[in-house]
């Protein structure tokens, strides 16, 4: 066997090595990033943990401006007419290519190389690169050379690496999109809870008290004008409730209060059922408190008068009233 066809097949031996690490270490980045994200990570950082999945680790080395450079390593990232090149020492160099750019494979005994547009320059491929430096930093290419089997392995890897990085991309717009779905459900749990939770909650939205004649249970005319506002404000409500209780002054027996207290409110429950057609499920069951809760002086005839009432409260269920508010928000 000559030494040009063991030359040779040592050069396409390391290039398939290289490209076989570069493309094992792209697919455990993606990997990783995929862990990452499952494990909970921020969605908000998700996109640049792809981004940095997909590219190693750049320490750029700057070029000074004019200067000439002759430098060989493999393409670990291409963006555009530019590309960044990583030599033996980890030193990385953005090079930039042009028109006037020469990118041949390596010429052999009476012959030159094969010419390849910008176009073919991907990652994992082994060049040669000279050029000088521009006042960005950058390596402006004159030429580009590089060996046939390095750019048929570095296809072959890029084949393989892209749809890797595709499918990245892909799971991690899904996870963005689960943890969004997340979030929501999490928030209209919370939501049901808060409302399950106030049930047997009430707030008193609207209240009045109606007074009586000494030893009457009668509504009197004013009293009755009084129930019928409540009623009109009761007529468009959802998920309320009415409390009734009656009163006496300290007038009379305990056993005759109490009894007489209570037939006070049964005579405002069923004033409001009748008149109004409300129904009797919307009551509380009325009570009567006689004379123990007493609002004001029962030594004056003034005193006696307030004490002598029924006290009515529509109250609201907090949890009702809530979806309700929540309903009339998400309404356009």
């Amino acid at each position: 066997m000559s030494i040009n066809k063991i030359g040779k097949r040592r050069t396409v031996i390391a290039a398939c090595v290289l490209t076989s690490v570069f493309a094992f270490s792209q697919l455990a980045a993606a990997q990783n990033s995929a862990g990452q994200n499952y494990s909970g990570q921020n969605p908000n950082n998700q996109a640049s943990n792809s981004q940095s999945a997909n590219v190693p680790s750049i320490n750029a080395q700057t070029v000074p401006n004019g200067s000439k450079m002759k430098f060989k390593g493999v393409v670990i990232k291409r963006d555009g007419d530019a590309f960044t090149i990583r030599d033996r020492s980890r030193n990385d160099y953005q090079v930039l290519m042009s028109d006037r750019t020469s990118i041949k494979t390596y010429g052999g005994f009476l012959r030159s190389g094969k010419s390849y547009p910008v176009t073919d320059i991907v990652r994992g491929l082994i060049v040669e690169v000279e050029g000088r430096g521009d006042s960005q930093g950058q390596l402006a290419a004159d030429k580009i050379r590089f060996n046939d089997s390095d750019m048929r392995a570095a296809i072959t890897t890029d084949t393989r690496v892209n749809p890797l990085e595709a499918n990245q991309e892909r799971m991690a717009g899904q996870m963005d999109e689960l943890y969004a779905i997340a979030a929501e459900a999490r928030k209209t749990v919370t939501e049901v809870n808060e409302r399950v939770s106030s049930l047997d909650d009430y707030d008193v939205h609207e209240s009045v008290a109606v007074n009586f004649r000494v030893n009457s249970a009668v509504l009197s005319p004013e009293a009755k004008q009084q129930l019928d506002s409540l009623a009109e404000k009761v007529a468009n409500a959802k998920g309320y409730m009415i409390e009734v209780a009656g009163h006496t002054d300290a007038t009379g027996s305990d056993a005759k209060n109490f009894r007489l207290s209570r037939d006070r409110a049964d005579a405002v429950v069923q004033y409001l059922a009748v008149a109004h057609k409300i129904p009797l499920r919307r009551f509380v069951t009325p009570m009567g408190y006689g004379k123990t809760e007493a609002v004001a002086d029962n030594s004056t005839s003034d005193g006696r008068a307030q004490n002598r009432r029924v006290e009515v409260k529509m109250i609201l269920n907090r949890g009702m009233n809530q979806t309700q508010t929540t309903s009339s928000a998400t309404q356009p």
